[in-house]
């Protein structure tokens, strides 16, 4: 990061003869600060939704790295099903998962800040105090890969690619947020927001898009809406190395990055490669570990992480097996109902189907007690809703109280059932039969339950991942002693791509990534306008009161005004019980091989293994010197 102007000057060493003109030359800066100021325009090395940056401008290295990192060697992890694509911007194929770390931002946030960004690709962020527009310089030293420089005319290019062929649920929040992208000069351009569209966010929505080479693409007859192979030219630290399609993906790290000397990235992108490996199914995965065919895994199965940690290279001390702290939020992980099917129209359905998966007997007999229960949409964090609503949340709510859930505003915030000990809880059996009568889906003659047209009803679980039957299966079993004609359908995960991008399923297991201030996310995951073409609101969601909910999250100006915001929205999403929430966990379950190290202390909001994990060569050669490693 480089230091402000101010900084650099009063820092740089001058003469005695010169010490007068250096001093004038301060003065005439400071009083044009001061008359920006003024003017109500804020100029800045980084911007902060509420409040003020943790970092000073001439910070040396982020609080949580180590800066003295060495360079060198290789991590390698793995991910599930396999890929046919490397451009992640579009719906096309099926993406390498780590295929857009080639690409950088002009802004970046860090793993120890909540609402916070840093100039990256921009040398400043200028913007009024209302935020209507903003203008970023570059530095002049940003490169992309192949040398060339970062220009304002490749951000206002890459800006309208994404705009005109990118995700349409991106392109449709684009259209309503931007007014403009005008390149002043070779160094600066300028966004400006369109007047009616809540700009807290823009500024940094904006600052966070890909930004690609313009002459590459141009001169490659790239198009940014098909899937390919061939990455487009970015500016990041790494480049992709070699694919083997659909099984191996591997970066290097650029000999020649342009930031690699950036206050921001001082102790960061450590490894020389980064290689990812492809399995079929989790077992397999679990077995190519033990073998030594990848050296990171961040265990995801309870099972596995209580049982499965007993081969060599643990027992003697080869492989590493750590639980670490993990404050970021849960990943409301969870299964999703489809909407659109008409058997889900009824909460009273979707209620009692909930009703039946047993998850403190499932945390018991299938996750070794591992997890806790989701319940809200920001669990782990002050924004989940609880018990009754405040007078704030009654505040928000209030006005809209007719375009939502009943009881919203006398009843607690939805949480998930409790249990009991048995796979199938006789009590909760009851409620979820009462409430299907209720919806008119009655017991027939044949033990099925059937609406007033005759009609089954019928609940397909797609599943493509072989080691969430033990989880789906008990479900599937309660389910039918209800009468519901229950059934899981294995896929493979292209299918799974294929089938959950037309929609076509009831039921999938899915998450919901939020944030600490959420953002136009919000609008991608819940809103109305783009629940037919977002591949983020895969329940089809569609509810006026909650767009109106939205609209004030996105309007806060401040925490205060932000907590109770957040809360009411939780509170509202939970009431529609689109989803059966699942379970998380607040560490990190990881296993690997010891060659890697870490900061003592680890950021809240990051486990960092990719990004400023390091690798001790000491440690692999002696491993690889007992025949551990190749």
């Amino acid at each position: 990061m480089q230091k402000s102007a101010l900084v650099q000057a009063m820092a740089r060493p001058v003469g005695a003869a010169r010490i007068g003109l250096a001093f004038l030359a301060l003065i005439c800066l400071a009083t044009a600060m001061m008359a920006r100021a003024d003017d109500g325009v804020v100029t800045s090395y980084g911007i902060s939704t509420f409040g003020t940056l943790k970092y000073p401008a001439d910070f040396k290295h982020l609080a949580y790295v180590n800066p003295d990192a060495p360079k060198g060697g290789e991590i390698s992890v793995w991910r599930s099903g396999g890929f046919d694509s490397m451009n992640p911007f579009i719906t096309k194929g099926r993406a390498e998962a780590y295929s857009s770390m080639l690409y950088e931002s002009l802004l970046t946030g860090t793993a120890d800040e909540i609402g916070a960004s840093y100039c990256l690709l921009c040398q400043t962020i200028e913007y009024p105090k209302d935020r209507s527009w903003v203008i970023f310089t570059l530095r002049p030293e940003a490169k992309f890969s192949d040398g060339t420089q970062v220009t304002a005319a490749d951000v206002a290019f890459s800006f309208n690619l994404i705009l005109t062929k990118g995700l349409p649920d991106l392109q449709f929040l684009l259209g309503q947020q931007v007014q403009s992208v005008e390149v002043l000069d070779p160094e600066r351009v300028k966004f400006t927001f369109k007047p009616n569209y809540p700009k807290r966010d823009l500024p940094q929505s904006v600052g966070g898009l890909p930004i690609f080479s313009k002459a590459d693409y141009e001169a490659h007859h790239r198009d940014f809406a098909e899937s390919s192979l061939t990455p487009f030219v970015g500016s990041a630290p790494y480049v992709l190395d070699r694919l083997n399609v659909g099984q191996t993906a591997v970066y290097k790290r650029n000999p020649d990055y342009w930031g690699r000397n950036l206050a921001i990235n001082v102790g960061r992108n450590n490894f020389d490669r980064i290689r990812v490996e492809y399995y079929a199914d989790y077992n397999a995965a679990f077995e190519g570990f033990k073998g030594g065919s990848y050296t990171f895994r961040d265990e995801a199965s309870s099972k596995i992480w209580a049982t499965g940690y007993d081969f060599p290279a643990v027992k003697s001390g080869a492989v590493v097996r750590a639980t670490l702290p993990d404050g970021s939020l849960a990943t409301g992980q969870s299964f999703i109902f489809n909407l659109r099917r008409p058997q889900f129209q009824d909460p009273r359905v979707r209620q009692a189907i909930g009703l039946m998966f047993n998850f403190e007997w499932s945390n018991s007999k299938l996750f070794y007690g591992l997890y806790a229960r989701v319940n809200s949409f920001w669990d782990n964090s002050d924004l989940a809703a609880v018990g009754k609503p405040t007078p704030g949340e009654l505040g928000i709510l209030t006005p809209l109280a007719d375009k939502l859930p009943m009881r919203i505003l006398t009843d607690d915030a939805v949480t998930a059932p409790t249990s009991g000990a048995m796979q199938l809880d006789r009590n909760n059996r009851r409620r979820a039969s009462a409430l299907l009568d209720a919806a008119g889906w009655t017991v027939g003659a044949d033990g099925k339950r059937r609406n007033a047209k005759g009609e089954v009803l019928r609940v397909e679980f797609m599943n493509s991942n072989s080691t969430f039957d033990r989880v789906i299966s008990p479900f599937v079993e309660n389910l039918q002693t209800l009468g519901i004609d229950a059934y899981m359908t294995h896929v493979d995960d292209s299918q799974e791509t294929a089938r959950e991008r037309s929609y076509d399923f009831d039921v999938i297991t899915a998450q919901f990534p939020m944030s600490f201030v959420p953002g136009d996310e919000l609008k991608q995951y819940f809103g109305s306008a783009t629940a037919d073409v977002s591949p983020f609101n895969l329940m089809g969601l569609k509810s006026p009161g909650i767009d109106a909910l939205i609209a004030v999250v996105l309007g806060a100006k401040s925490q205060a005004d932000l907590v109770p915001a957040v809360r009411a929205l939780d509170r509202a999403l939970r009431a529609e019980r689109f989803w059966v929430p699942q379970w998380f966990k607040n560490t990190h379950t990881v296993a690997y091989y010891d060659i890697f190290d870490h900061p003592a202390v680890l950021p809240p909001y990051s486990l960092g293994q990719i990004d400023f994990w390091w690798y001790d060569a000491t440690k692999a050669a002696a491993l690889k010197a007992k025949g551990v490693l190749r």
